[in-house]
């Protein structure tokens, strides 16, 4: 339907707030855990779209893995879908190696799955459907 957010690692989200009330002239709408993930997310709308910057609240969270291996940036851009189960099956069967068996639950009242950068030129894709 249109690309809802990008979503950007970083070390330290306080900091990271206060870059991007800067840069964006706005403030932080809404922050959220995500503990299953083990991230805190910050969101900031743009238009029609959003950025979301992710904080590790773990040191074993994926976030914080990224972060140690690439360092702070561009970590998905994510598009939002009216029927993620039927995306996925889509792109299963157009061969993407799709991350997530089920979509699971993520921040922002979506539900969220991947798709493996390696079929996407290197950019992780988001899939995010608004939760009824």
């Amino acid at each position: 339907m249109h690309i809802d957010h990008i979503g950007i690692a970083v070390n330290d989200l306080e900091e990271a707030v206060e870059t991007y009330e800067k840069l964006l002239d706005g403030e932080c709408y809404k922050r959220e855990v995500v503990e299953d993930q083990k991230v805190e997310t910050a969101f900031f709308r743009t238009g029609e779209s959003k950025v979301e910057l992710l904080g590790a609240t773990d040191s074993d969270s994926v976030i914080s893995k990224y972060v140690s291996k690439k360092g702070e940036g561009m970590h998905h851009v994510a598009f939002e879908v009216e029927d993620i189960h039927a995306e996925l099956d889509r792109l299963r069967e157009e061969g993407f190696t799709v991350l997530n068996d089920e979509p699971s639950r993520g921040a922002d009242n979506k539900l969220v799955a991947f798709v493996h950068p390696k079929d996407n030129h290197g950019v992780l894709v988001e899939l995010c459907q608004e939760r009824a």
